[in-house]
């Protein structure tokens, strides 16, 4: 994995940052992703858990699903994956599944990321090997997860947001 921030990347993890405000917007956690193939953007997903009662609704998974959609195949090995906190093991999952060729990360994720900081997910015993870069716009997107949890607390249990 590399920990730099790579190729002018900024552009794809800003749209992903969008994403994630949409989801704080609806009250979920803060987390965006798009798909980018050839230089576009080709899906966009946000969390959605609490909005679709499908604990499968992660920004990436979301994301991944419109693209092969609209790709018309499940397979985007020519695309690539931004994604503003590090992925889970299942979201890792169903990169890998799609045959991903790239994911680009933004902040850690230190109660669930499984690229470095809860567990490292084992791509070395997998037949597909995406390359995986982190810290991409890192305070950025911390920042979106420390303000909206800061105002969780604030609001306290059981109150609307």
């Amino acid at each position: 994995m590399k920990d730099t921030e790579p190729r002018g990347e900024h552009r794809f993890m800003k749209a992903a940052l969008r994403e994630a405000a949409r989801a704080a917007e609806r009250g979920e956690v803060p987390v965006g992703a798009v798909v980018v193939r050839d230089g576009r953007v080709v899906a966009r997903g946000s969390n959605r858990p609490i909005a679709s009662s499908d604990p499968t609704a992660h920004a990436e998974v979301v994301a991944i699903r419109r693209a092969g959609h609209k790709e018309g195949n499940y397979r985007l090995t020519d695309c690539d994956l931004y994604v503003t906190v590090e992925p889970c093991a299942m979201c890792l999952g169903a990169a890998v599944q799609a045959r991903l060729r790239r994911i680009v990360y933004g902040t850690a994720d230190l109660k669930a990321g499984a690229v470095v900081s809860v567990m490292e997910f084992p791509f070395h015993k997998l037949n597909h090997r995406p390359e995986v870069t982190g810290g991409v716009m890192a305070g950025e997107c911390a920042s979106l997860l420390r303000e909206f949890f800061r105002g969780r607390r604030r609001r306290g249990p059981g109150q609307a947001r």
